[in-house]
């Protein structure tokens, strides 16, 4: 009676199959399946716990070094140095390859940027990375150091690019007075909002530039040749690396110090003329003493200030630039966190307020057109008000010495 409901049951056209001719995989086979499923599994364990990996995911190319005959050396290479190895070694290893965008996300906005670096970049091309600082004007030449991947500052015969690099300014008339200094950072990326900063605002607005883009160093020409004072963007790493990613050659917590210092060295060599560095992102990175100490020690050796641009609270940059006696200034309001010619009105005004009331007070800014447009406006009202635009380097002094 069972088999006649299930025939009744069983869709037309199919026949339904009798107990005893059931398929089953054999035994051996079940068991071998589950036996490779564990292994696959054992490995990949395996990976995830004992593969030690400093860099947190951050993409790596490899290089093929072609070995040559040690008879072409580079009369300027080291001693035994073959010319080919000297200039393989220049290169960064992030920069290898084909050109690759890395996307830039603005912790604090969430505001996407994608930036193109590559095998078209002005410095990648150039034998030794250093073309960037050699085809600048007005540098000092004393103020040089060759490293293995260009010309990086120093100090040379009492001088430091701190001071030789500063841009001009009243010192005497500033001590006097309430004084704001402003920094556009986030430069050399994109070259048309890099020349409205350059050309549309004032000489004494300080300009940071970031190591990035095709060439920073023609812009950063540019923008002291129109006698502004320039710094040099450091990319650290933030919190969320390598999600939010910064950029190639980012110093990271992961890396050791010596392996932190060339990625920084990296970062020097790719222009020339500024009167200090700041951070650009790295939350993480400036929150840790132990990593941000060889870094601040190496900068201040070689004569830089430092700029906080204020973005993270736990940041020990004021501390060890002060344990090195290096200048350094920190960003009291960031001008256009909220992008709208209303926020960045208001801010100023409070901008203002603290340079009345403390004598000192820095904003910083990003080159949105809505920004510069704003600044452009507001430094015509300053000298009605009694206060005095500074570069960033004369506000530094005065906080120094107040």
């Amino acid at each position: 009676m069972a088999e006649a409901a299930d025939e009744l049951s069983t869709p037309l056209g199919q026949k339904t199959a009798s107990k005893g001719r059931r398929i089953r995989l054999p035994f051996t086979a079940m068991q071998a399946l589950a036996v490779l499923l564990g292994l696959m599994l054992v490995a990949f364990a395996g990976v995830a716990l004992f593969n030690n990996n400093p860099l947190g995911g951050e993409p790596v190319a490899h290089i093929a070094l072609r070995k040559t005959p040690p008879a072409t050396e580079d009369k300027h290479a080291p001693a035994g140095q073959a010319e080919p190895a000297a200039k393989s070694a220049a290169k960064p290893p992030a920069a290898a390859g084909d050109s690759r965008t890395v996307t830039i996300i603005d912790g604090s906005s969430g505001k996407r940027q994608d930036v193109v670096i590559g095998a078209g970049d002005a410095a990648d091309k150039a034998d030794g990375g250093d073309a960037p600082a050699a085809m600048m004007t007005g540098i000092d030449q004393r103020l040089l150091e060759k490293s293995r991947y260009g010309m990086i500052p120093a100090v040379a015969d009492g001088l430091k690019p701190f001071t030789v690099y500063a841009a001009d300014s009243d010192r005497a008339k500033a001590a006097r007075m309430p004084v704001v200094a402003v920094v556009v950072a986030g430069l050399g990326v994109g070259a048309a909002k890099t020349t409205d900063a350059i050309m549309k605002l004032p000489p004494a607005v300080t300009l940071a530039f970031t190591p990035y883009g095709a060439d920073p160093g023609k812009l950063a020409e540019r923008a002291r040749a129109q006698r502004h004072e320039i710094l040099l963007q450091i990319p650290m790493e933030p919190f969320d690396y390598p999600d939010n990613d910064p950029g190639p050659q980012t110093l990271l917590t992961t890396l050791s110090g010596e392996q932190n210092l060339d990625r920084f060295y990296w970062h020097l060599s790719r222009l020339q003329g500024y009167a200090g560095i700041a951070n650009f992102m790295g939350a993480r990175f400036t929150a840790s003493d132990a990593v941000m100490q060889p870094i601040v020690r190496d900068a201040a050796r070689r004569g830089l200030g430092y700029f906080d641009d204020g973005s993270t609270p736990r940041s020990v940059a004021q501390t060890a630039a002060a344990g090195q006696s290096m200048p350094f200034a920190k960003a009291d309001f960031t001008i256009d966190a909220v992008p709208t010619s209303v926020e960045i009105d208001r801010t100023l005004v409070k901008l203002e307020t603290l340079a009345k009331e403390r004598g000192t007070a820095v904003g910083v800014a990003s080159a949105l057109p809505v920004s510069i447009e704003r600044l452009g406006a507001w430094v015509k009202t300053l000298d009605a008000k009694g206060i005095m635009l500074v570069p960033l380097t004369t506000a530094m002094l005065k906080s120094k010495s107040g």
